[in-house]
């Protein structure tokens, strides 16, 4: 007899094709994933087309990959999960017939779920390498704050199928606008990790970047205009153009002071979302919260309050945190017919 609550999760709205074994909503017994990175890396960002025909190729290499590291088959979850949205149409497509005739074949329960939710829902997985930080427990409910290449996004969880969005980015966001300067500085895609990097070794108030809407009260970011400042900064340097140890220096000091830049408009957004609604627990998700200046400048700001991460491999897109969210929708009896279809622009309601 196989463990109770376990649910065999898809994911694929974007560039990762993934497959999980989830238990209970709060571990995964396996966590399979096939990056495309080295596929979009020479275009310097996601090639919808070419994620969509990388998927067909990797899906089903996951999938068994899943099964074999959770030592569980397909027969013997509950439920069948995938991401029904938002992402890429092509990319979700994918998943989503997939799951549907698995769950077909296998005569399970269809289950589609929202890929905002579940990044919100991933820091209360029980995995190894989550990072907490103040005292008492971590439950809902609590504040997200979402970040990654797609999505900038202040919510409240009240309960896992239960949120209250309170902003959102209003142009690119803030994982894109590190791909975006790390394009401009010849560093390569993704420029997340890179530019953290640079950014150890660089001066955070060599350059004194804007803080993009911290004058408005609203929750919402825009991050296009710092892009635009620091591409006008480029230009004024003479970037990457130069080859010199100066360039080098250079170089890290426009990393630290975009990150700085980045990082303290998240962060003063959350404590104003935190005092408005008297809350004290947040946390953080998404790919942005694999940054470690993110890390660590949260735990010194956010002091006093109770902050959650995912672990790393539960930060960037995933299935574990699909089948996660996916078991308490299964408790609470939702169901995604077979006929119905992938949603690319599926945004978050309470």
């Amino acid at each position: 007899m196989s463990p109770p609550g376990l649910i065999f999760a898809i994911e694929s709205s974007c560039d990762e094709s993934a497959a999980a074994v989830v238990a209970r909503g709060d571990h995964s017994l396996s966590n399979a994933v096939a990056s495309q990175i080295a596929v979009h890396a020479p275009h310097g960002g996601v090639v919808p087309e070419l994620a969509a025909r990388h998927h067909l190729e990797n899906l089903m290499p996951v999938i068994q990959e899943a099964e074999r590291e959770a030592g569980v088959t397909i027969a013997e979850c509950d439920a069948i999960a995938v991401t029904a949205g938002p992402g890429l149409i092509g990319c979700l497509l994918l998943g989503v017939e997939t799951a549907k005739t698995l769950a077909v074949a296998h005569g399970k329960p269809l289950i589609g779920v929202n890929h905002l939710a579940a990044h919100l829902y991933s820091p209360l997985m029980n995995e190894p390498g989550r990072l907490g930080f103040g005292e008492g427990d971590f439950a809902h409910p609590y504040l997200g704050l979402l970040v990654s290449g797609g999505h900038s996004e202040l919510v409240i969880c009240h309960e896992p199928t239960r949120w209250e969005p309170l902003g959102q980015t209003l142009d690119d966001a803030a994982g894109e606008a590190y791909d975006k300067v790390a394009k401009l500085l010849g560093l390569g895609y993704p420029g997340g990790p890179v530019i953290d990097r640079r950014a150890q070794e660089g001066d955070p108030t060599a350059f004194p970047f804007p803080r993009p809407m911290l004058k408005k009260a609203s929750s919402d970011f825009s991050f296009s205009g710092l892009k635009t400042a620091v591409r006008l900064q480029v230009e004024a340097l003479g970037i990457p153009e130069k080859t010199n140890g100066s360039s080098e220096a250079l170089i890290n000091d426009l990393c630290a002071s975009f990150q700085a830049a980045v990082i303290d408009t998240l962060l003063t957004k959350t404590e104003r979302a935190m005092v408005r609604h008297r809350l004290s627990r947040v946390a953080i998700c998404g790919g942005v919260a694999a940054n470690r200046g993110l890390r660590a400048e949260a735990e010194r700001r956010l002091a006093g309050n109770r902050i959650q991460i995912p672990p790393m491999s539960l930060c960037t897109d995933n299935a574990a945190m699909i089948g996660g969210v996916a078991w308490h929708q299964l408790q609470a009896g939702e169901r995604m017919a077979l006929d119905a279809s992938a949603r690319p622009h599926w945004p978050l309601r309470g």
